[in-house]
């Protein structure tokens, strides 16, 4: 058995680079929280901004999908959004037990947690509706006003989808060129000469076989999909562009090139500044390979089933088990002790529970900072926020920013923002007692943080170590099928490449999620590495057709060789 692996003050507090789409939920969610807000202020009926902010903040999910895809995700996250506050709003119609509302916000926690981890929803998760509908079932309602206020939801989320979906009308191809340029970077990151550009080669080698397999099913659907001939065009280029990136796998050890790792990075800026795609020249492979997918032949590995991690024995369900018992704790602590906002500690025990216990340590520390430096930002502009509602939300609309503009970066300084957002959410009604509120949050968060903590301690997971048993099984069989593959130019040889690169890629997701756990079994260490290198030198195999015949980088701009595809 080990102890837990904490991690290190300095990389509990250091700050990460932004990623490149944070401007996009950032504005969403400020275009989409503004407009139903202040159109209430302008009814003079603020005291409703709960129940259209619970929609509104579905403006904060997908906007790392094509639009196809967040189409979907959108509806989806707004259809759970509805059930939840609807079943949080009906528990506080029916009882007004603070005990049995932190029960039921514990169990919705919980299911949040199970479906979104599940569903692979990303980006933010599960938080924000646990959020919603906890914040909600310690509201008092009647059951009357139940329909009209869950029909300010649905408007809330209705413009959220519209909010989000609307740059497909001018940029219909962005996210696939997001995606795509991820890949160009991760390639120009295993590329690169400057020791503090270029990680570990197992760990940049990872990176870009999960951009490209991140990237691939996107570009795939949109070839078949994509009607009209400029739209056609720019996707064929976009999936040269991956071609050219996952290319960089083809060797083992990959030497320096400096020259192809700056054109990499050139290509990927363009692709995110909307300029013209580049020209890009393949080999007789790589083309064959294109070829082969637009007459259908399976280049991507299909994904797993989406709710196999929920099966019995699946290492998610004791994550589950942690959020229910965690949150029911903190809300029973904080009524017993007389604090005056059970729902806080619910939700700060809620944001506590990562993928694994080390995770977790690292998540309370973060809050507990974060709400500290909150509140003292919160206390610092009650002079304004309390100047009049107008300020009220204006100062809303500035922390929802503020909060998306940094969350990447690191959550303590998310959370910076967030804290006095959320306090200023509730005096949408009417203010509050500023003195009460900063205690109780203070008092609810550290209660959170510490039953949080608690409950990953008690409920152990040990399903960590069968999850990776199993990633090491399947990187092994993916291996074989690459080992036995005849020829490397054929679909199938793609597709037994594709599920190898799947495979690798969750074994060290599988790895550092184990490694993150306390009281488990050694890891195979050996195992590991030697799975790693074994898959990583045949998928090179693999790819090692590839850099065959190709006469130079392909690094000019349409031009001179044609049209240009038009840039969406």
């Amino acid at each position: 058995m080990r102890r837990l692996p904490l991690p290190s003050p300095r990389q509990v507090l250091r700050l990460g680079a932004p990623v490149d789409i944070w401007r996009k939920p950032a504005v969403s969610v400020v275009i989409t929280a503004g407009a139903v807000n202040l159109t209430l202020l302008a009814l003079g009926r603020l005291d409703l901004a709960l129940y259209t902010t619970a929609g509104a903040l579905c403006a904060l999910y997908g906007h790392g999908l094509p639009y196809p895809a967040r189409a979907r995700t959108l509806a989806g996250v707004a259809g759970g959004t509805l059930l939840s506050t609807a079943a949080a709003l009906t528990a506080a119609a029916l009882t007004h037990s603070v005990a049995v509302l932190v029960v039921v916000s514990a169990v919705l926690a919980a299911l949040h947690k199970l479906v979104c981890e599940a569903a692979r929803i990303g980006p933010p998760g599960a938080l924000i509706v646990t959020f919603t509908s906890t914040t909600c079932a310690f509201t008092p309602q009647r059951l009357a006003d139940l329909p009209a206020h869950l029909a300010l939801t649905a408007l809330g989320a209705t413009a959220a989808w519209l909010v989000c979906m609307a740059p497909a009308l001018v940029r219909p191809l962005g996210p696939e060129r997001i995606l795509t340029a991820r890949a160009l970077d991760a390639a120009a990151r295993l590329l690169a000469d400057e020791p503090a550009r270029r990680p570990a080669a197992p760990a940049a080698r990872t990176a870009l076989a999960a951009a490209v397999n991140a990237a691939r099913p996107a570009l795939t659907a949109t070839s078949a999909a994509t009607g009209g001939t400029p739209r056609r065009h720019a996707a064929a280029a976009l999936e040269r562009l991956l071609v050219r990136a996952e290319s960089a796998l083809a060797a083992t050890h990959p030497l320096p090139d400096p020259a192809t790792s700056a054109l990499y990075r050139q290509w990927a800026r363009d692709l995110r500044r909307n300029r013209p795609l580049p020209a890009v020249e393949l080999t007789a492979a790589e083309a064959a390979e294109l070829a082969a997918t637009a007459d259908g032949a399976p280049i991507a590995a299909p994904p797993p089933p989406r709710w196999h991690s929920l099966r019995p024995g699946s290492a998610l369900l004791p994550i589950g088990l942690r959020v229910a018992l965690g949150c029911t704790a903190a809300g029973w602590a904080s009524t017993a002790l007389g604090v005056g906002r059970p729902g806080w500690a619910v939700i700060t025990a809620a944001s506590v529970f990562q993928a694994s216990a080390a995770l977790s340590w690292q998540r309370a520390v973060q809050r507990v900072l974060g709400n500290l430096l909150g509140l003292l930002l919160f206390t610092a502009l009650l002079p304004v926020s309390r100047s009049g509602q107008l300020a009220l939300v204006l100062l809303a609309l500035v922390g929802h920013f503020a909060a998306e503009a940094t969350i990447t970066r690191n959550y303590w300084l998310a959370t910076t923002f967030v804290t006095p957002l959320a306090l200023m959410m509730t005096e949408f009604g009417h203010y509050q007692p500023a003195r009460a509120m900063v205690t109780d949050r203070w008092l609810d968060t550290c209660l959170g943080a510490l039953t949080g903590l608690a409950a990953c301690l008690l409920v152990t997971n040990r399903r960590t170590a069968t999850r990776l048993d199993h990633a090491l099984a399947a990187v092994h069989t993916a291996t074989e099928a690459a080992r036995t593959t005849t020829s490397h130019a054929t679909a199938a040889a793609a597709t037994a490449r594709a599920r190898l690169s799947h495979a690798l890629v969750d074994l060290r997701e599988a790895t550092d999620v184990a490694a993150g756990e306390w009281r488990r079994p050694a890891l195979p260490g050996t195992r590991i590495t030697e799975a790693e290198q074994d898959g990583h030198r045949h998928l090179a195999t693999l790819l090692g057709h590839r850099s065959d015949h190709r006469t130079g980088h392909g690094g000019h701009h349409h031009g001179g060789a044609g049209p240009a595809p038009t840039c969406p």
